[in-house]
């Protein structure tokens, strides 16, 4: 029971590590060009799956600074501009005031990581895509045994 309860525990690890080694397959066994890059997307998406997960935190919020704000009595005789009226009333307490636990925020820094993930995933498919586009004119297949054979006869 130990087991199954360590495993319902992270099943979603469990499903991104599956999803990842449905990707290496892709990229290892298939023959076609276009197929390996689709295993190669199946499985950058998985690893970026795995990381946002890791860095999700129960009951915590973003990390972003609450100002208290703190209204001073209106002063009546101000006749200032409507900017520096607004500036008046909205004065923001020092961050030291505010009592903050840092167990209450999650870590952004495997989401930013993420987002640099994709983009760099996305350069890698474009690019993947560009050649195999590239090798389709000169060799006339995406089928990698067939683009091997002809550069082997090449030579």
């Amino acid at each position: 029971m130990e087991v199954f309860d360590a495993i319902s525990a992270k099943f979603n690890y469990w499903i991104y590590i599956i999803i990842m080694m449905i990707g290496l397959y892709a990229m290892m066994s298939k023959n076609n060009l276009v197929k390996k890059l689709i295993g190669m997307s199946i499985f950058q998406t998985a690893i970026i799956l795995f990381y946002v997960s890791i860095g999700v935190k129960e009951g915590a919020t973003i990390p972003i600074l609450y100002h208290e704000q703190v209204h001073p009595a209106h002063d009546s005789g101000h006749h200032g501009s409507d900017t520096e009226h607004a500036a008046d009333e909205h004065v923001t307490a020092h961050a030291t005031d505010l009592h903050i636990e840092p167990d209450q925020f999650t870590n952004p820094l495997p989401h930013v990581l993420m987002l640099t993930a994709i983009v760099v995933g996305v350069a890698t498919l474009g690019l993947g895509l560009a050649l195999t586009q590239k090798l389709y004119r000169e060799f006339g297949s995406i089928e990698e045994s067939e683009i091997l054979e002809s550069i082997k006869s090449a030579k």
